[in-house]
């Protein structure tokens, strides 16, 4: 990061104090123009998800109760939780919604609906046995449908939220290079996630209602930080930040409340673990926290509909040592700015069953719309996908 008038600012570089006009549409900062809004373009954001509800239709591959995996092909019977809830709430949502048309020329998209969590756990396949399940499943509906070879799968999608779900397309490169990933390991920097073609699904751990002194002035903590320590990135943390009074780098099993210490924090580190993704940054939006990311190559959710520095701060893993210069260097003005921007933002990082207008269900579906194709693939007469 660079040091200008001698204060620092990991987020763009520059000194936040002068210039600066708080109304929405942004400031000045030393003669340079930064954009506070929220959406990158609200208007034409709002427009096209109107037309979204209203046209967006998505083909599901059919499968019976009675099928044997049934279990992985199927929603969930129950409520979603735990670190991984993003993708069986995604289905589950999904499989219920207004979205979903029984007749394939009518479909915009075709879901592919197998559950890499519940394959995992499914003692028939398990981890060492998901890229067997995954290319059987592409040949069996490639041979009895029409829609794959049509398109090599361009227009074909699937959702998976647990890293595994990277590895388990080995064996079907069509699906890896041609269909959209919705992912959360979401990394520029991996050779099987390409970017704008494939969708950042956020990673969440589910929440209901609202917290707490959720707009408390009382935070107290500079930033605050709780995990293993699994990666060079969180080693590098620890090293730099473990005895800090002000920046709380903590690694092992909690003495406090974690919800206290994020309520308790101006800002919240998400560092990279064995992923670039965890569901740190959802947890901290969802407390009125300002997430501050330091994961290098991190397609963020939402990144081309939401301005993420208007809510967020990014540090590169480089300026780790540099962590507290550059969340000190940020004005008091700037940092209500960023927590009034980030009370606006959770809503779109939460799941409900039903899903709410702009939740994350709708945001991930407004991804999926932005990468439909134009043009309708006319279908073979020959062929009845019913039967």
């Amino acid at each position: 990061m660079t040091e200008m008038g001698g204060k620092v600012n990991g987020l763009y570089g520059l000194n936040l104090a002068p210039l600066m006009d708080l109304g929405n549409a942004g400031f000045y900062c030393s003669g340079i123009y930064v954009n506070n809004e929220l959406f990158h373009d609200k208007d034409i954001f709002l427009e096209d998800y109107k037309q979204m509800n209203r046209s967006f239709k998505i083909y599901v591959y059919p499968h019976r109760r009675n099928d044997p995996f049934a279990n992985v092909l199927l929603p969930v019977d129950f409520e979603p939780g735990g670190n991984y809830a993003s993708e069986s709430y995604f289905k589950k949502a999904l499989m219920e919604s207004h979205f979903i048309t029984k007749d394939p020329a009518k479909a915009d998209l075709f879901f592919l609906p197998f559950s890499i969590t519940r394959l995992r756990h499914d003692r028939r396949v398990g981890v060492g046995g998901i890229q067997d399940f995954i290319r059987d499943y592409i040949l069996n509906i490639s041979r009895k449908y029409p829609f794959w070879n049509r398109t090599g799968g361009a227009d074909h999608f699937y959702a998976a939220c647990h890293s595994i779900g990277r590895s388990a397309m080995e064996k079907s490169e069509e699906v890896k290079f041609n269909a959209i990933q919705v992912v959360c390991s979401s990394s520029y920097f991996l050779s099987g996630y390409i970017a704008h073609k494939d969708v950042s699904l956020p990673q969440i751990w589910p929440r209901q209602g609202d917290p707490r002194n959720l707009a408390s002035s009382k935070r107290k903590k500079l930033a605050f930080f709780a995990g293993s320590i699994n990666s060079p990135v969180r080693e590098r943390l620890l090293h730099s930040w473990r005895n800090d009074s002000e920046i709380f780098a903590h690694f092992g099993r909690l003495t406090t409340p974690y919800a206290d210490e994020l309520l308790g924090s101006k800002f919240c580190l998400h560092v990279k673990g064995f992923e670039v993704n965890t569901a740190r940054i959802a947890d901290s939006l969802y407390y009125g926290c300002v997430p501050v990311i330091i994961a290098n190559h991190y397609d963020l959710p939402f990144a081309d509909i939401l301005n993420w520095k208007s809510f967020s701060v990014v540090v590169a893993t480089l300026d780790i040592p540099l962590l507290k210069k550059i969340l000190k260097g940020i004005s008091s003005d700037q940092y209500l700015m960023f927590q009034k921007k980030v009370l606006e933002v959770r809503k779109h990082f939460q799941w409900h069953h039903p899903p709410v207008d702009c939740d994350a269900f709708y945001m991930v579906m407004y991804e999926l719309w932005l990468r439909r194709t134009s043009v309708r693939v006319s279908l073979p007469v020959s062929k009845n996908p019913n039967h």
